[in-house]
C-alpha cells in the first residue's frame, strides 16, 4: 500500500507545489488529479494502459502524472528536448495510446503521423466527483526510457512499490520532513527530478519548488525565500559555483538550507570543496539509475567524503564483483551489482534483455567501482564506452553514431566522451571519411540537429585515418579516448 496520496487527506491546505506562478495545496492537487483521471476515462484510457507526456515542468503537468498514479494508468515521459526520430521510437516501443503534449511539442507531430491520439497537457478537464483510484502496486507504474548499450532505449517499468520504497528510504535517509520546502529544477522526465522530487514531496507531505529550467539567480531566491532542501547535477553545481564567487549576497542566502544533494553524474571533487568553501554546506553526492533507484549515498550525519557516493541506501544490498563474479577486495575495481526492493520489474517488452541483467537476483549496472577501506564507494565510470554521461544525461554513442553514418561523407565513425568540468563529459566524434571528402561541420551539426536531442549533439568532430581497433576489428574506444586527449 503506497503513502503517496496520503496528504490529500492528512494536511489537505499545506502547500504541494509552486510552479510557475501557481501554487497547489495538496486539496488542490487532489482536486486537479482526479479531474485528470476523470477526463482520461472519458476518452476510453483504462488501467495499464500507456499514456506518453511530452511537457515542461508545468501545474497541469504535475496534475497529469499524479492522475497516471492514481488512475493505474502507466506514465510514459518524453524527454522536452527529443525530436521525431527519438520520439516515434518511444512510442512505438511503449505502444501509447494517447499522447500530452505541450504546445509546439514534435511529440504532437510524431502521434498525427503515426494515428495516435494525442491532446494538449492542459485541455484535460473532467468532474472530479466521485472519482475511485484504480491503481495496483505491484505492476508498471513509470516507463522510463532509458539509453542502453544496443543504441536504442529501452522503457524501464516501474512500480509503484518499487518507487515508494526508494523514496521512502532515501527520504528518511535524508531526515526529509513535513517542515521542509525542497526547491528543485531538475526534469521532470527523469527519476531523479519525478522520482524523488515530486513523489518525494508527496510521501513525506512537504512543499517544493519548481523550475521548468535551471538558473541560478531564481534558485538561490528560491532557498532565500525559506527552501531548505536543493536535489541538482554536477552541472548546476558549476554554475551555482561561478556565480556565488562574486555574490557575497548569494553566498549567505544558500548558508541557510540544510541539505544539498547531487547525482545523474560524477561531481568533481573540485567543485565539492569550491561550493562548501564558498556556502559553509558540504553537498551530498549519491548514486543510482532508472533500473535500481538511488542505490548508494554519502550519510547524511557522518562525513560526506568527496568523491565518493558513500554506502547503500537501506533496503539494498550492493557489491562490487570481478569478471568472474566474485566480490572484490578493498580498493580493487569491480561493476556494482545491486538487489533490493526498488528494483524495475524489468525492460519493457524485452524479457531476454530483462533476464540477461540479472545474476541470480543481481542487477548488473555496468558502472565500474572501488570500495575504500572505510566501505565508501566511488565510481570509476562505465564497463561500456558506449554510454556517455553529460549535463546529468545518460546518452547512447552508438544512436549518434547511426546518424552520423547518414552522412555520404562518413565512412566511420566511433563518438565517445571527454572530460568536461561543466557537462562531465562532452560529445566527440572521431570520423574516417570517404576518400576525396573533407569534414563539413556546418553539415554535420544540421544533421545532427535534425535527429537528436541538442544535449546529444557532438561538439567537436577529428578526422582521423583509422580508427584504433583490435585483431578481430573490435573498436577501442578506450585507445580512442586516449588518442583525442592528446590531440588536444
Amino acid at each position: 500500500m503506497t503513502r503517496l496520496f496520503d496528504g490529500f487527506h492528512a494536511c489537505p491546505d499545506r502547500l504541494a507545489f509552486s510552479v510557475g506562478g501557481v501554487d497547489l495545496s495538496y486539496r488542490d492537487l487532489d482536486r486537479r488529479s482526479a479531474s485528470v483521471a476523470q477526463a482520461l476515462k472519458a476518452k476510453g484510457i483504462r488501467p495499464g494502459e500507456r499514456v506518453a507526456v511530452q511537457s515542461e515542468t508545468s501545474a497541469s503537468l504535475l496534475g497529469v502524472i499524479v492522475a497516471h498514479l492514481r488512475l493505474g494508468v502507466i506514465h510514459v515521459p518524453i524527454n522536452t528536448r527529443y525530436q521525431a526520430d527519438e520520439i516515434d521510437h518511444i512510442l512505438e516501443d511503449s505502444q501509447a495510446s494517447l499522447v500530452l503534449v505541450d504546445d509546439g511539442a514534435p511529440a504532437a507531430d510524431v502521434a498525427e503521423a503515426r494515428g495516435t491520439p494525442w491532446v494538449p497537457v492542459d485541455s484535460l478537464i473532467g468532474d472530479p466527483a466521485g472519482f475511485e483510484e484504480s491503481w495496483e502496486s505491484d505492476t508498471p507504474a513509470m516507463l522510463i526510457y532509458t539509453s542502453g548499450t544496443t543504441g536504442r532505449s529501452k522503457g524501464v517499468a516501474l512500480s509503484l512499490n518499487a518507487l515508494s520504497a526508494n523514496v521512502g528510504a532515501t527520504t528518511t535517509l535524508w531526515h526529509w520532513s513535513q517542515d521542509d520546502h525542497l526547491v528543485l529544477a531538475l526534469p521532470l522526465f527523469h527519476v531523479h527530478g519525478l522520482g524523488l522530487g515530486v513523489l518525494g514531496t508527496l510521501l513525506t507531505q512537504m512543499s517544493a519548488t519548481l523550475h521548468p529550467r535551471f538558473d541560478a539567480e531564481r534558485v538561490i531566491e528560491a532557498v532565500a525565500a525559506g527552501g531548505s532542501i536543493f536535489m541538482g547535477v554536477p552541472t548546476m553545481y558549476a554554475r551555482l559555483i561561478a556565480h556565488l564567487k562574486g555574490e557575497g549576497q548569494a553566498r549567505e542566502a544558500l548558508r541557510a538550507a540544510r541539505l544539498f544533494t547531487s547525482g545523474s553524474a560524477a561531481l568533481p571533487a573540485s567543485d565539492h570543496e569550491a561550493f562548501e568553501r564558498l556556502t559553509g554546506k558540504r553537498i551530498l553526492e549519491r548514486y543510482g539509475m532508472s533500473e535500481t533507484g538511488f542505490t548508494l549515498s554519502n550519510p547524511y550525519a557522518g562525513e560526506r567524503r568527496a568523491g565518493s557516493v558513500g554506502f547503500a541506501v537501506p533496503g539494498y544490498e550492493v557489491r562490487v564483483v570481478t569478471d568472474e563474479g566474485e566480490d572484490c577486495g578493498p580498493g580493487d575495481a569491480g561493476e556494482i551489482w545491486v538487489r533490493g526492493d526498488g528494483l524495475m520489474l524489468g525492460y519493457w517488452g524485452q524479457p531476454e534483455a530483462s533476464a540477461s541483467a540479472f545474476t541470480e537476483g543481481w542487477f548488473r549496472t555496468g558502472d565500474v567501482a572501488r570500495v575504500d577501506e572505510d566501505g565508501y564507494h566511488h565510481i570509476l565510470g562505465r564497463r561500456s564506452a558506449d554510454i556517455i554521461k553529460s549535463g546529468g544525461f545518460k546518452i547512447s554513442a552508438l544512436e549518434i553514431e547511426d546518424v552520423l553514418l547518414r552522412d555520404p561523407a562518413v565512412a566511420e565513425v566511433a563518438v565517445v566522451g571527454l572530460p568536461d568540468p561543466e557537462w562531465g563529459e562532452r560529445i566527440v566524434a572521431a570520423l574516417v571519411l570517404t576518400p576525396g571528402e573533407t569534414i563539413d561541420s556546418e553539415r554535420l551539426d544540421a544533421l545532427s540537429n535534425a535527429h537528436l536531442a541538442r544535449f546529444k549533439c557532438p561538439r567537436a568532430y577529428y578526422p582521423l585515418t583509422e580508427l584504433p581497433r583490435n585483431a578481430l576489428g573490435k573498436l577501442q574506444k578506450h585507445h580512442l579516448t586516449a588518442q583525442l586527449l592528446a590531440i588536444k
